[in-house]
């Protein structure tokens, strides 16, 4: 859809966009001069291949305070942004022939990750009918003898969901009988609302050793350009994912770790608002969907997407967001991208834009769905 949307951008069409998960907000001030204090202060040649050991160490602080999570500063890695942090977990625990489970509606990266390692992806479906739940029965009925991961995203893109530690168990306890690592993306962490709180899976007992935990600065801080982030994996794992690292980047830009370090480290009143500017919007973005014709959703937990259903309408996902960007000049994706789970839905971004642009993109999708 943003390929579709930059030809249209070209002819100076006024497009909303919705489409892109890239935050609105510019980065805060403090992390800004920290990176600038560090380059002034000759912060400028290689360093550590796992990441300066002083961002590690206010790493492990925050994994400890907000995750519940124990590692020591080996047990974790700064990468070029979760995406960087996953495809070294990939490449270092998949094998030719290994089989990863991902959760429909899922992320579409990881079907590349796991092919370009080797791996197959098996696709389990979240329970659709219970608000994209994970269903116990559907995992385990796609685990076989090859089956190496199961790969989590939560908070979810794209369905908005905050898993419970119930929904987690069921995870943890088939990863621990059928012996399983799990990937767990939580580049989302932060960014959650109404009082619902984020767990990681690597929290619950049995599962550090097998956990590889992915994050990053990308969302809650808006450092979507500055591509910082990091994982946390038992000792045992260490070896294997940090020649995947060594051999691809051999470190991360090191005066972008004091920004990010300053980000972990300092205060969080620009990160909170930021989320608070995103809640506004979800808000807007979900009253206004709920009174289109055809059109329901579910407020997400966390995230900055919605999930809106649109199979009222009688279209198909792509057909429909194509209609929106030609007609409304909105851009949104199809759910359908997101594998067979997310077709008859649309994932909305409500994070890319500022709140009179999201109010406008409403009033636009009000009329087309109106109109059709």
């Amino acid at each position: 859809m943003y390929d579709a949307a930059c030809e249209l951008d070209a002819e100076g069409v006024d497009l909303i966009h919705l489409e892109f998960g890239r935050p609105y907000a510019d980065t805060p001030d403090h992390i800004k001069e920290a990176a600038k204090a560090a380059l002034d202060a000759g912060i400028v040649h290689y360093g550590d291949f796992r990441g300066t050991l002083s961002f590690r160490e206010s790493l492990v602080r925050k994994l400890r305070d907000f995750n519940g999570l124990d590692y020591g500063v080996d047990e974790v890695l700064v990468t070029n942004g979760l995406t960087h942090a996953s495809f070294a977990a990939f490449m270092a625990a998949i094998d030719p022939g290994d089989e990863v489970i991902l959760l429909d509606p899922f992320y579409p990266q990881h079907v590349g990750k796991t092919e370009l390692a080797g791996g197959t992806v098996v696709i389990a479906e979240l329970d659709k009918a219970n608000e994209f739940a994970i269903s116990r029965e559907n995992i385990a009925a796609k685990i076989t003898d090859r089956t190496r991961m199961i790969v989590l995203v939560n908070p979810a893109n794209p369905t908005g969901r905050v898993y419970t530690r119930e929904e987690l168990q069921h995870v943890a306890d088939l990863s621990i009988e059928h012996d399983l690592l799990v990937l767990s993306d939580e580049v989302y962490e932060y960014i959650t609302y109404g009082g619902v709180r984020h767990v990681s899976i690597a929290s619950l007992p049995g599962m550090r050793e097998r956990t590889i935990s992915c994050y990053a600065f990308t969302k809650a801080y808006s450092m979507d350009g500055w591509r910082i982030g990091y994982l946390a994996a038992d000792s045992r794992l260490m070896p294997a994912i940090l020649r995947v690292a060594m051999t691809d980047v051999t470190h991360v830009n090191v005066f972008v770790q004091e920004g990010a370090r300053a980000a972990v480290d300092g205060p969080q009143d620009g990160m909170q608002a930021i989320v608070e500017a995103d809640r506004r919007k979800r808000d807007i973005v979900v009253q206004a969907l709920n009174q289109m014709p055809g059109v329901s959703c579910v407020e997400p937990e966390g995230t900055i997407y919605a999930f809106p259903d649109i199979t009222g309408t009688g279209f198909n996902s792509q057909d429909l967001a194509m209609r929106i960007l030609k007609e409304a000049h909105v851009v949104v994706e199809s759910g359908a991208f997101y594998g067979p789970g997310g077709e008859g839905h649309l994932r909305v971004c409500f994070g890319s834009e500022s709140e009179a642009r999201i109010a406008e993109g409403m009033d636009r999708l009000a009329r087309f769905f109106n109109d059709l």
